[in-house]
């Protein structure tokens, strides 16, 4: 199952589903220690190809999904059903999904351990670095960081967990979010961001991203 993750760069904020993304709460039955044991068959026999039982994906195109928040995974799945958000693999997906299927989903991937990733280029000094913690100002770019913290790993219920998003995920989302062909955040804040954003700018953020544990 692919969704998304994500979010990504801070807009005044910042957002995402990039950069991921200003998120808001869902469901007040999302809690942590609400039974999932019954729902690990969802997992192995339809999230499992495309994200791993783990939530540890290892193809760079779907989003990791250990030690995402819970909230922000019950959201996209629910807004991937009513096509708040739109991909026609994951809409089928969720289709399928009951609003308590999705609940517990959100709480699985989160209490799995994220392995994280390692940047290829943009390490200390970087301009990924540069957008993440400090944002361009000249152009308005709040940093990434206000919203998804130092390490990526984001606020709950806010703002997604980002640390350690495959960078492929991330540029295709903030990407996206230029386009305006994802709309699901929360006012308008990751589009407003990404549209900020060069292809070179959002290569290097979202390379940056990727190395943050």
């Amino acid at each position: 199952m692919k969704f998304p993750a994500v979010a990504l760069i801070a807009a005044g904020l910042l957002s995402a589903n990039l950069a991921f993304a200003a998120e808001a709460a869902v469901p007040t039955e999302a809690k942590a220690d609400a039974p999932k044991a019954d729902i690990t068959t969802t997992v192995n026999t339809v999230c499992a190809a495309c994200h791993n039982a783990d939530g540890n994906s290892i193809i760079t195109t779907n989003p990791r999904l250990a030690g995402q928040h819970p909230q922000y995974i019950t959201k996209q799945l629910t807004q991937f059903k009513s096509g708040e958000r739109k991909n026609p693999v994951m809409s089928g997906i969720a289709a399928t999904l009951s609003a308590d299927d999705m609940i517990k989903l959100g709480q699985y991937f989160s209490s799995q351990k994220p392995k994280g990733g390692n940047a290829k280029e943009n390490g200390p000094g970087s301009l990924g670095e540069k957008i993440y913690k400090g944002g361009i100002v000249a152009r308005g770019v709040a940093a990434c960081a206000a919203c998804h913290g130092p390490t990526g790993g984001g606020i709950p219920v806010q703002f997604p967990r980002i640390g350690g998003q495959h960078a492929d995920y991330v540029m295709v989302q903030l990407k996206a979010f230029r386009a305006g062909e994802r709309a699901n955040d929360a006012n308008k804040a990751m589009r407003m961001i990404a549209a900020k954003l060069s292809d070179q700018e959002i290569a290097a953020v979202a390379d940056y991203v990727q190395g943050l544990h």
